[in-house]
């Protein structure tokens, strides 16, 4: 029997298809031991099914173990589930572990949302045990200060820091650290601007940390605010002394145009009575023309006689003497 070159091939194959299953199984085996000797056991099948589906098994066992160790239970299909979905698996349960150590509640569905979302889970966590500090304005804005005007119209140039620390329940949806530092800077501006005088922000600077954390900053938001601190405040300008001499000298402008409007008109009213005497000087001109003609027409008919118009001449006379004599008397000529 075993001479028979046909069950001599048959064994063969068997024994190289025997050796090319062990081979392959070997890997798996070894992770199968692994996993079940720690307590955090995953079957056989699990581990050739990630192995088709894609999946690093070797990751998956030591996200496991590590979480099995740590107290936190998470299933096998779970984290290949978030692996699938393009997550970090790992990142995903150091950030449970340390937010379990720090006492933090962080369950799986929420953990994985926020990795998923792009967030750094593990980031987010480590700040919320270990708080951080924003400054406000950003310099990397462009801006150094944040400026405001108080009452009396004296410019104040504030730069502040904020002391943070996340919240995880708002992670996912809430608004960013760009967000923090808008309102943060807002507040800012209204306190200086409520404030009486400049000097009242100079001598009390913790008015406007008041001021603003009353407002509630960090709702909405993937922060929470626990202090805000004024680290330098500068006196500017005087911005109302500066918009109330714009404002004179643009009141100034307009008069000074109204008041040039006013003697154009004045000036073309001048031009229009000047217009109108001497119409009626040449209508007296005209008028004057025709007393000749009237005095000729009177001697041919008969209605002026020769006395008559002798004393007319004389009237004349004696009115242009009057005149004459009516006249100021010239200067001396030299």
């Amino acid at each position: 029997m075993w001479s028979n070159p046909v069950t001599i091939g048959l064994l063969v194959v068997v024994l190289i298809v025997l050796l090319v299953a062990f081979a392959f199984l070997a890997q798996f085996i070894g992770l199968y031991i692994r996993a079940f000797a720690s307590g955090s056991h995953i079957s056989l099948f699990d581990l050739l099914g990630m192995r088709v589906r894609k999946v690093n098994a070797l990751a998956i066992v030591n996200a496991r173990i590590q979480a099995s160790r740590a107290g936190i239970n998470v299933s096998s299909r779970e984290m290949e589930s978030h692996v699938l979905a393009g997550g970090d698996v790992q990142r995903v349960i150091n950030a449970m572990i340390a937010a379990n150590k720090a006492q933090i509640e962080l369950p799986w569905q929420i953990a994985t949302a926020i990795d998923l979302a792009g967030r750094d889970i593990l980031d987010a966590v480590q700040t919320s045990v270990n708080p951080k500090v924003i400054d406000v304005p950003n310099t990397t804005l462009g801006r150094t200060t944040i400026d405001g005007v108080a009452k009396d119209g004296i410019q104040l140039k504030v730069r502040a820091r904020v002391t943070v620390r996340t919240n995880i329940k708002s992670l996912v949806g809430g608004a960013t650290e760009e967000t923090v530092i808008a309102r943060v800077g807002e507040g800012i501006v209204n306190a200086i601007g409520s404030a009486v005088d400049y000097k009242h922000v100079l001598e009390n600077p913790d008015s406007i940390s008041k001021a603003v954390l009353s407002k509630g900053l960090d709702a909405n938001t993937a922060f929470e605010i626990l202090s805000i601190d004024i680290a330098d405040i500068d006196v500017g300008e005087n911005l109302g002394a500066k918009l109330a001499a714009d404002r004179a000298e643009s009141d100034k402008r307009r008069f000074q145009a109204e008041a040039e409007q006013r003697r154009a008109m004045a000036i073309a009213q001048e031009q229009e009575n000047i217009a109108h005497v001497a119409a009626n000087r040449a209508a007296v001109v005209l008028a004057e023309a025709e007393i000749p003609k009237a005095i000729a027409e009177a001697f041919r008919n008969g209605h002026l006689g020769v006395m008559d118009y002798y004393k007319l001449k004389n009237v004349m006379a004696d009115t242009s003497m009057r005149e004459a004599i009516a006249k100021p008397a010239d200067g001396p000529k030299v």
